[in-house]
């Protein structure tokens, strides 16, 4: 790789896409992406496919080498950035399989995954009907940082968070397909996660309305010590862009060093505590 990028232009797509079109969605991707220039594109879980695909899904799920990530591939090296979106993909392994998973692109043609961990089943959530749990913590190195990824409901967990801050990464990233329902809740924890683990937080969501449930959008950063550098509008389609200055880390962490004085036992303990008999 390069020299590293201190400071990174970060761009936020808050998108609107439609059920099942993907070939209209990725096009539309495309579209905001040639809008403005940024070193790294972030959209939210559910782009290329939509939210509420249910049965169709497995007819969506696409291997990695798929034509969605070729085509976006292709997009990164023209524009020579970073993209970061949502899709399901099929399990490597197991034919008939599918995970809900984050895609990292880098304009090298180098593709990294993330597989959801905690997939939501309850009220009008249905992910553990149709996706398999993931299993694996990867961070991800970039020109711009080390980049931990999670997506939506995962941001409920801040062990998983915790995790990718103690394997070093810089930045979280939580790409998300969250309804109007639940943007008090995440509105709250997306600064917690931020100040909690010393890491620039990007959290991204879709917008728009999918059978009974409506995306709020709202894209926004915060920096390691909480404060709000960029917030995309509500229940709008935008792309908004800002810079985050990661040679500020450093410092921040010295002066509030929670990662430092995190004790790994705990961890065991909770381990061990989910698992007694009630």
């Amino acid at each position: 790789m390069n020299k590293k990028i201190d400071n990174v232009n970060i761009a936020l797509v808050t998108m609107r896409p439609e059920i099942g079109k993907k070939e209209k969605n990725i096009e539309k991707m495309r579209s905001f992406i040639s809008k403005k220039q940024a070193d790294l594109y972030i959209f939210g879980e559910a782009p290329v496919t939509g939210y509420r695909c249910k049965d169709e899904l497995f007819r969506l799920a696409e291997p990695i080498n798929g034509p969605t990530i070729k085509k976006l591939s292709k997009t990164a090296k023209e524009n020579n950035a970073s993209i970061i979106f949502g899709m399901p993909l099929q399990h490597k392994k197991y034919k008939g399989v599918i995970q809900s998973c984050a895609v990292l692109i880098q304009p090298d043609g180098k593709i990294d995954t993330y597989q959801k961990w905690f997939l939501p089943t309850f009220g009008p959530f249905e992910e553990k009907i149709y996706f398999d749990e993931g299993e694996r913590l990867p961070i991800f190195k970039t020109l711009f940082g080390t980049i931990g990824i999670c997506i939506c409901y995962d941001l409920f967990f801040p062990e998983l968070i915790k995790a990718f801050a103690l394997k070093g990464a810089d930045i979280v990233v939580c790409i998300s397909a969250s309804p109007n329902t639940s943007r008090k809740l995440f509105e709250t924890l997306i600064p917690a996660r931020a100040i909690e683990n010393t890491v620039f937080f990007i959290f991204t969501n879709i917008v728009g309305t999918q059978e009974d449930l409506v995306f709020w959008g709202g894209s926004q950063i915060y920096d390691p010590i909480g404060n709000q550098q960029i917030k995309a509008p509500y229940f709008e389609e935008s792309i908004v862009t800002t810079s985050m200055d990661l040679s500020k880390i450093p410092l921040i962490r010295q002066n509030r060093p929670t990662l430092r004085d995190t004790r790994s036992s705990l961890f065991h303990d909770l381990h061990n505590l989910t698992r007694e008999k009630i």
